[in-house]
């Protein structure tokens, strides 16, 4: 499937909106008085994150080879 540069650059840009709220999820979650109650969503948070992280990346990689 073929997608713009805007389109991927508004990707980009969505995708480290979600990972900035996800990771202070995360933090808030970690932070709380007994956090093992909370492990799965911690478990949960910290797998979309690296879903998120790795999409980004072959955004990141698309957009590089648009550019050249």
């Amino acid at each position: 499937m073929e997608y713009t540069l805007e389109e991927l650059v508004e990707a980009k840009r969505q995708i480290d909106s979600t990972l900035h709220k996800l990771e202070e999820t995360l933090k808030t979650l970690e932070s709380k008085e007994n956090p093992s109650r909370c492990k799965s969503q911690i478990t949960l948070a910290k797998r979309r994150i690296k879903a998120f992280e790795l999409a980004n990346h072959f955004i990141v990689k698309e957009i590089e080879k648009m550019e050249k």
